[in-house]
């Protein structure tokens, strides 16, 4: 194989699905720059015991849409995705293990 096949093959390799436009990264950065408002935003209202729940709803969706859409999971092999998902899963019972732990939900 001479250098101009592989450097088909290559191209071909890396082109096996169409890429979004800029247009659909500006819209998924916008979404991001929302979501990172509203989670700004539980510092001034008070939103109760929800403000944990809300919060980690807010990380997951965020977590969800940087993976798969600006580090191209949603191209990938379905293992990466299963990897992330694992990831998250394990990080998720982490953080509620360790809030448990130090007793956070018995906090008034």
């Amino acid at each position: 194989m001479n250098t101009s096949e592989t450097a088909v093959t290559t191209e071909a390799a890396h082109d096996d699905h169409d890429h979004p436009s800029d247009a659909k990264y500006i819209q998924i950065a916008l979404l991001l720059g929302i979501i990172t408002a509203a989670e700004v935003a539980t510092y001034f209202v008070d939103i109760g015991v929800a403000l944990i729940p809300v919060l980690m709803i807010m990380m997951v969706v965020k977590f969800f849409y940087v993976a798969s859409w600006f580090m191209h999971l949603r191209f990938d092999s379905p293992l990466f995705t299963k990897f992330f998902v694992a990831g998250l899963i394990l990080a998720t019972a982490v953080y509620l293990v360790f809030l448990t732990v130090f007793e956070f939900w018995s906090k008034g």
